[in-house]
């Protein structure tokens, strides 16, 4: 299979030879491993000296836990780069790592499929010394090279005509129903797509929850995570979905950070100047990859993209996955706009999939009188256009444009 270059690869080739630990964390068969061993395999080619393991392997495992010093004769003084896969199998793994790195000169690299083993069991010994990035599935435009890289350059330009919107707009359709995880994408059927998302699925419920979280109730949780996936881009109401899963409201609210931490799905907070006000509000929920939204509820009928909550979960998830930080904005009214970027001024963003004209929602009047953003966008299936608002500048642009707003920090 060809290689799919991943946008986050500049970020952390800034870092390859300084000091620091370079940490990759992201849900299972997102690509961290096809990402380190693809750095791995370049370093050997300029000649450097690399040693990459994974502790799926039980006996470096062991080695690392119970004999640290025959495990750094072993994999660290013979080297200048070590790359550790899996690391979140480790005990106390923050600890030992930090005793390598004071101790010798080794450059280190560890990926983990959990959030919550590398920013609280290990980063509290690992201050200072480690640099950490989120990988998650495919973004758009990684999809957009797996599929049909041709399109690349017009992509990225943003200039071409309704024949290349459409194609555009087609891979788009197979984005929403089935996500970005490398393997679901090059996937040649529809029913093998499926097959990779619910080995995925299990895998995470097996592997992720109960072995390292050692949560029991698998039941409540798979029945958690189907209700959430049905409820993507509305209100939670934690108190309704304790009563319907079973689940007590902490325990409720520890698994949600959970699936937090683990590369789920991901809670809006609400766009509030009183912050306050903001924290006891209630968040909606979207999940960061469509396609593992999907296998929770096992449907991938095109119907769900008749309404627009897969698009809203589309925007969520790009945004995402470039570290824009997306809340939404609600009035006691109701009145409502799907996305607010906290800048100064705050852009509002809305979502409406059957637009085609530039007449705007009366919640987005109303966002922009009381909040004077400079720009905002609306964005649909199709239309497109810019005209200026009470001196604000509204770009209408088709969902596969999104990019613009793109840019990686």
């Amino acid at each position: 299979m060809t290689y799919i270059k991943r946008e986050i690869e500049y970020k952390v080739y800034q870092y390859i030879d300084v000091k620091e630990i370079i940490a990759i964390t992201g849900i299972r068969q997102c690509g961290k491993t096809t990402l380190l061993k693809k750095i791995a395999k370049e370093l050997t080619y300029n000649g450097k000296t690399v040693k990459f393991i994974s502790f799926d392997d039980v006996r470096v495992l062991q080695l690392f836990e119970q004999d640290i010093e025959s495990f750094i004769s072993i994999y660290v003084k013979p080297y200048s780069y070590l790359f550790i896969d899996e690391i979140q199998y480790a005990r106390e793994s923050g600890r030992i790592l930090k005793y390598i790195y004071d101790t010798s000169d080794i450059k280190m690299f560890v990926s983990g499929s959990s959030a919550i083993e590398l920013s609280v069991q290990s980063l509290k010994y690992l201050v200072g010394r480690i640099f950490t990035f989120n990988l998650f599935p495919f973004s758009f435009r990684e999809f957009i090279v797996g599929k049909e890289p041709d399109l690349l350059s017009l992509y990225d330009q943003g200039n071409y005509g309704q024949n290349i919107l459409q194609r555009l707009n087609a891979h788009l359709v197979e984005f929403l129903l089935y996500g970005g995880f490398p393997r679901v994408v090059t996937a040649k059927r529809n029913d093998e797509k499926k097959e990779v998302l619910k080995n995925i699925y299990n895998t995470y419920l097996l592997r992720e929850l109960k072995d390292i979280f050692q949560l029991a109730d698998d039941y409540k949780i798979i029945k958690l995570l189907k209700l959430l996936a049905l409820q993507t881009g509305n209100l939670i109401n934690f108190n309704e979905i304790a009563t319907a899963t079973g689940i007590d409201l902490r325990s409720l609210k520890r698994y949600i950070n959970i699936l937090e931490k683990t590369f789920i799905l991901s809670l809006v907070k609400p766009f509030h100047t009183n912050k306050r006000i903001e924290i006891v509000k209630s968040p909606k929920v979207y999940f960061l990859d469509p396609g593992f939204r999907n296998i929770c509820i096992d449907n991938f009928s095109r119907s769900m993209l008749e309404s627009g909550e897969a698009y809203e979960q589309f925007v969520f998830s790009e945004l995402n996955k470039y570290e824009i930080v997306a809340k939404y904005w609600r009035t006691k009214s109701g009145a409502e706009v799907d996305f607010i970027l906290e800048q100064e001024p705050p852009v509002p963003i809305e979502v409406n999939t059957t637009l085609k004209s530039d007449k705007v929602s009366r919640a987005f009047h109303s966002f922009i009188e009381k909040y004077k953003p400079i720009k905002s966008y609306y964005f649909s299936l199709e239309f497109e256009h810019n005209k200026e608002l009470e001196n604000v500048n509204i770009q209408f642009l088709p969902f596969v444009k999104l990019n613009r707003l793109l840019v990686m920090k």
